[in-house]
Order: structure tokens, then sequence, then C-alpha cells
């Protein structure tokens, strides 16, 4: 399947209209129809306001005639005074109105294309995650979220400029000759077209802000993340000169940007002042000749101060749409990643609780398999792991013994060939079912930032205290959980750093004995601790792969003597299969393997 390979801080080559045209169905959604209601609400609101500011001058103009003409004082301009006054307050009125009634829809939306887009991320492939900086992705999420908002909040300061404006061009047309409304028409146009090209020049600027960004935050939450690393080799001079790079070049991407908008006001500014003068001049001169009356005039004044603050706003919006713009075309390109490992239309049932169906049968059907097409990985492996069986995979670093478990779980497609559970091929399967039927306990793992509970919790969401505890006891780890002064409720810290790496292992199994999976798979999950720990964890995972079918991926093999079938995998392929006592009586790879650990073991000793 083709997928598009762009880079999160890459610009994206797609149309600024398409990607703004696809926030209007959040704002239309099926079936939401008192969301439809609030935005019809909203345009009615807005309309309103719009003939309410627009008579806003007109009253002015009649004020201002019966002060010119004494004669008329005697018709109570008092009376013209405070409809003025509540005509400017009704004008307000609408506007709050118009952005309260607007609010909801604005951060519902934002919150529903945040939410769309974080859960296509977890849609998308394994691949994807690790060609990704995991910062720089988050990063792109955060913006885009922020620039949805922005952007629906300023399509409402937008479009009663764009309504003004018509408005205020078809009453000008009415009252006055059309040399008015083509001064106006001029300024209006001048000033959007000045805003346009130089805004779209600032864009690329803006996307250099955005790269830089990216960088910076992603350098910084990859050092953080590695501060152990960092410390062993006391490299923290190193991490802060990098970090300090980029943001010297956020510094100066961010110093343009202030400089061109500088810029920007001035021109937005020139444009008004001299179509302003022009028309004053005009207007003047109509005054003298008796052509207009000095309150027409003044009412011409108020109109284009009234559409003035509008159109310097309408500057300051556009530009602040084209930067959101470029904010949530990195968000949109994350959704329009396309999904490697997708879903059937039609899934098959699967059982996934041991308790409800017993093990199950895994098959390795000549699968070929390679993460990049020049270099294949696995070359026609083929096995079967009976229901309830326990077979092991061993083998030397980069023979593929990883890849088996990244397939069965389905994390990749194989190339060719099938990977088959209870006999279907595991892509006939919903991948949240298929993995629901599938518990892993991995070299190195990795606990969430919470509580012990919580991280146990985690292997079925929604168990009881009961059950997690059960489980803690199963994975022999309740009594140390006793044993802190918070019990369950103890921080773990980032990636379980507070814990051991036996106490993470024994969490990790307890994780995954709660989840009472019918295929268990082990990868490596004891080579990384020392001997005495391993034989206590070796115990809780005799426990946790009772009556399941059992994969385990090793590198001790100490640890697989008792499984029903052990490969050998050597470049991607199965170069030896038996029990164990039969592969040592073969004198092969395995028993090669199995005499240089003993040798190992012997000179420890």
């Amino acid at each position: 399947m083709s997928r598009s390979r762009r880079a999160v801080s890459g610009p994206l080559q797609k149309p600024v209209s398409l990607t703004y045209a696809r926030l209007l169905p959040y704002l239309w959604p099926r079936g939401d129809l008192a969301l439809r209601g609030r935005v019809v609400l909203v345009l009615l609101v807005m309309l309103a306001g719009e003939l309410v500011t627009l008579s806003v001058p007109l009253v002015y103009s009649r004020v201002v005639d019966r002060f010119v003409h004494p004669a008329s004082l005697a018709m109570a301009p008092a009376a013209l005074i405070i409809g003025y006054g509540l005509v400017r307050l009704l004008s307000a009125a609408l506007t709050n109105l118009r952005d309260a009634l607007f609010a909801p829809v604005r951060f519902r939306v934002a919150r529903q294309a945040a939410y769309r887009s974080f859960q296509h991320m977890h849609a998308l492939s394994l691949r994807f995650h690790l060609d990704r900086r995991t910062g720089a992705v988050t990063r792109a999420i955060e913006r885009g979220t922020e620039a949805v908002e922005t952007l629906l909040r300023m399509l409402m300061s937008i479009s009663p400029t764009i309504l003004q404006s018509a408005l205020v061009l078809a009453v000008i047309g009415h009252l006055f000759s059309g040399w008015y409304v083509v001064l106006v028409a001029a300024m209006i146009a001048t000033y959007i077209l000045f805003t346009v090209r130089f805004t779209t020049w600032r864009l690329g600027v803006r996307r250099k802000m955005n790269e830089t960004n990216s960088e910076a935050t992603g350098k910084a939450l990859d050092s953080l993340l590695n501060y152990e690393t960092v410390k062993y080799f006391g490299n923290e001079l190193h991490e802060a000169r990098r970090y300090d790079s980029a943001q010297a070049r956020y510094e100066k991407a961010a110093l343009t940007t202030q400089y061109s908008l500088g810029l920007l006001n001035f021109g937005q500014a020139a444009i008004v002042a001299i179509s302003l003068a022009a028309i004053m001049l005009l207007g003047g001169r109509d005054v003298q000749a008796g052509q207009i009356s000095v309150g027409e005039f003044v009412m011409l004044n108020t109109y284009l101060l009234q559409l003035y603050g509008p159109l310097n706003f309408l500057g300051s919006v556009y530009s602040g749409i084209r930067t959101a713009l470029v904010d949530l075309e990195h968000m949109m390109g994350l959704v329009d990643e396309s999904i490697e490992v997708a879903d059937p239309a039609h899934p098959l049932p699967i059982a996934t609780r041991l308790a409800d169906a017993g093990p199950a049968e895994v098959e390795f059907r000549n699968v070929h398999f390679s993460y990049r097409p020049e270099r294949e990985i696995l070359h026609g492996v083929s096995f079967v792991a009976a229901p309830g069986s326990k077979v092991a995979i061993v083998g030397t670093t980069g023979a593929g013994k990883s890849t088996i478990s990244r397939l069965l779980f389905r994390f990749y497609d194989v190339s060719s060939g099938s990977v088959r559970l209870d006999g279907h091929d595991v892509r006939d399967y919903r991948q949240a079912d298929l993995r629901a039927a599938i518990g892993v306990v991995p070299q190195d793992t990795v606990l969430f930032n919470d509580t012990i509970g919580y991280n146990i919790a985690y292997g079925r969401l929604g168990a009881t205290q009961e059950e997690v505890e059960q489980a803690a006891r199963l994975a022999q780890i309740h009594d140390f959980i006793l044993s802190l002064p918070e019990g369950y409720a103890t921080q773990v810290g980032e990636r379980g750093l507070k814990l051991s790496g036996g106490e993470k292992q024994r969490v990790a199994i307890a994780r995954t004995i709660l989840k009472d999976p019918r295929v268990l798979v082990l990868d490596e999950a004891t080579s990384a601790l020392d001997t005495h720990t391993e034989q206590e964890i070796q115990a809780a995972l005799k426990t946790v792969s009772a009556r399941r079918t059992t994969l385990v991926i090793a590198h001790r093999l100490s640890t697989i003597v008792d499984a029903d079938e052990i490969l050998v995998m050597e470049h991607g392929q199965v170069v030896e299969r038996g029990t164990h006592e039969a592969l040592l009586a073969a004198q092969g790879r395995y028993a090669g393997m199995w005499a240089a650990q003993g040798g190992e073991a012997a000179t420890e000793g």
C-alpha cells in the first residue's frame, strides 16, 4: 500500500483553500442539530448586528444637521442623540451576543479536530512512528488545534467585515455620486491586494519558524528522555548547544517576522490615509458646491472611519489566518497519512480472553517480510504453535526474532505468506480484537508516568481493585507494592524510572495477567536482568504462561529448555528446530550457542 512520506516539519504542498475548506464539515456536522441551529442563530445575529451598525452614521448625520440649522433645534435633537446612543448600544450588544453564541462552536470544533488527529496517530503503523520525532508530532497537533480555534474565531471576525463593506458601498452608492463608490472600492481592493501579497511572502518565514521550533522541541524532548545517557557521557554542554543552535535559528526567523509585520502595518496605514484624504477632498468640494449637507459629509466620514476599523483589523486577521493555516497544514498532513495496516471491511469474530475460549493456535506460513523493499528480513519462515504449547525462538542479533512478534501483533503486514491465528489470517480480524487476544511482555518495559495501580490496570481498563491486586500477587509484586508508603498509588515516574528493572518487569507481567490473553509473547523479557532477579521473574512468567500458547523470544537459552519446540533463526530463516535435547544431540548451531553460554556461566562461577 502506498503511503505519504511527507515530513511533519516540512511545508505541505496543499492549496490553502482546500485546507481551510476541510474545517467546514466540522461547522455543519451530520446529526448534530443543536450545533447546526447555533450556527444559524449566529449568522442571523451577525446580520442584525451589521444592519444596526450601518444605521449609526445615518442617525449621527441627522443630529449634526439639526445643530447646523438652528431653526430645526425645536424638533427635539435630544431624542435623536438618545436614539444614536441606543443604536450604538444595540450594535455592541449584538456583536457580543454573536461572539458568545459562537464561542461554544469554536471550542467544540477545535476539540473534535484534536481528538480525530490524536486518534489517527494511534491508527498509523509502527513504521510511521519510528520515522517521526514524537516531539515534532505532538507539537504539530498542539499547534494545529490552536490554529483551528484561531481560524474559526477569525472567520467570525472577517465575515462581518466583508458584509459591512458591501453594505457601506451600497449605501454610499445610493446617497452619493459614483465617484465615492469608486474611491472607496479602490481603497478596499488596494488594501486587500497589498495585504494578501505581503502576507503570502511572510508565509515562508512563518514556515521556517515552525520548522525550527519543532526541531528545538524535538531535541529538548529527546535529550530529556535520554537524561541518564547524557549524564553517563558528560554531554550536558553538547545537548545545551544543540538546543541553543535550534533556538538561534528560530530567533532569526522570528525577528524577520516581526520586522516584516511592521512593514505590513505601515503599508496598510498608508493606503487608508491616502484614500481617506482623497475621499474627504471630494466631499469637501461637494459641501462647498451645496451638493451634500454638512451632516452627510460627517456621515460619509463616519462610514469611512467605521470601515477603516474593520479593514485595519482585517489586515491582522488575514495575517493570523495565513499563519494559522500554516500550523493547520502540519496537523492535516498527519491526518492525511494513509493507514498502512487497516482493518478488513468484514472482520471475522475472535475470542480474546483465555477464560472465554482457551489458548489459540499460532501459525506462520511461508512468511516473507521486509521493512524496506531493498532488504528482506524474513525469508519463508514457517512454524506452528499448537494451542497451549510453548515455542521458543533463538538466534543472533538481527536474525529476525523480534520481527516475528511484530507481525503476529500486526504492527506490520507480511510481504507474502500469512500469519494465522486459530486458522485464519490475522488480516481477517479487527486489529483491536487481534491485539486483545495477545499479551506481550517486552524486554524494555515502558510505564506511564502514573501510579503502579494505573499501570497494572492498563492491562484491562475497568478492572476492579481486587482483580488488580490478584494479578499483582500472581506476578509476585503485591507484597512489594504494599511495602511502599503510598501502595498502589505510588507514582512510577517518567517511563517508570523510579522502579528497578525487575520491578518494572513484574508490573508488566501483572498487566498481562490482568489482560488474560489467549497468546503470550515474551520478547527477551528477562535478558536485561541479573541472574537472581531473572529466576524470580521466570517463576512469575510460568504463572502467566500456564495453559496459554506462548512464544518466547530468548537470549538466555536456560530459560527455554522446557519449550515444546525451539526455532533457531539465522539471517531471517529457521535453520534448526526441535526440542532442547534433540537440538543438543544434533550438535548444530543451537548446541554451539548452548556451549558458549554454558562456558560463560562457568567462567563467571
